[in-house]
């Protein structure tokens, strides 16, 4: 009898053991700090942020949660991670794509921002200074109250953007810097098709760069097909430059088309106001 429940209990213990581990093996919690990740295209780069947000919880956070003169991960868990789509400056000096770990040493006057060639590690308790891509120093600046640490992207252009971190009330920003314009240009030199052409040559008159091969990608869209976008554009410059004559001559061809096509151009009746007013003159 006593070797039956002797077997049967060490049944009973197997048995609980098995039904146990995957219940225990399925057991998860949130993080105190919890991962986030923000991404902006800035022109035509994507950069990409991933960090854990700690919290303030009634904490000193500067010179005591976060000692000064020392490495910080700039943030909490592993360490953050910043992704570049393409090369950029950071605050002006260069850096190439790919990931880095982010981190910091900050003190009460300025903070130098650190970009690691190891991305993944776990905080900075296996940082490296011989591993550094680049540093920079930039300055930290008063700002309102923020409970968990948060990074952000703010006054984006197509050339640059500022990476903020936002935590307790201090703000921490560096310049991040793309180079736009030779995306564009280098695109639009691989490409024969009449709109990228256009839009090429638009891009570079608006921004006044690559004009001589502007109007060389203007006079290609326009070789490959007529149309009211090209052309309109086209007259415009003509016009610009002084040469009314063919200015008309060229905007009443694209007047044509546009009121031709199945798609009315939203500009076309200021448009032909403006051929109009180069007649008279």
């Amino acid at each position: 009898m006593r070797r039956s429940m002797i077997a049967l209990t060490a049944t009973l213990l197997t048995a609980l053991l098995a039904i146990s581990d995957p219940v225990q093996a399925q057991f998860n919690m949130p993080r105190p700090s919890p991962k986030a990740s923000v991404t902006q295209t800035i022109g035509l780069t994507d950069v990409s942020i991933s960090y854990s947000r700690p919290g303030v919880k009634n904490r000193t956070i500067w010179g005591e949660l976060v000692p000064f003169g020392k490495v910080w991960r700039l943030g909490a868990n592993e360490a953050t991670i910043i992704t570049l789509g393409d090369d950029v400056t950071i605050e002006g000096q260069p850096l190439a794509r790919g990931s880095y770990s982010l981190h910091a040493i900050p003190t009460p006057e300025e903070w130098t921002i650190i970009f690691n060639k190891v991305a993944e590690q776990w905080g900075s308790y296996n940082y490296k200074q011989e591993e550094d891509a680049l540093r920079v120093t930039v300055k930290p600046e008063a700002g309102p109250f923020v409970e968990r640490m948060l990074f952000t992207f703010d006054d984006i252009t197509d050339e640059s953007a500022l990476v903020t971190l936002a935590w307790e009330k201090l703000r921490v920003s560096f310049k991040v810097g793309v180079n736009t314009q030779g995306k564009v240009i280098n695109s639009a030199k691989a490409t024969l098709s009449p709109r990228a052409l256009f839009f090429a040559a638009q891009y570079a008159y608006q921004n006044n760069v690559e004009l001589d091969q502007a109007a060389r990608w203007l006079d290609a869209s326009i070789a490959l097909e007529e149309n009211y976008q090209n052309l309109s554009f086209k007259a415009g410059l003509l016009a610009k430059a002084g040469n009314r004559k063919e200015a008309v001559k060229l905007g009443e061809k694209a007047l044509a088309l546009g009121k031709a096509a199945q798609r009315v151009p939203p500009d076309l009746a200021a448009f032909e106001k403006q051929v109009l007013e180069w007649k008279k003159r």
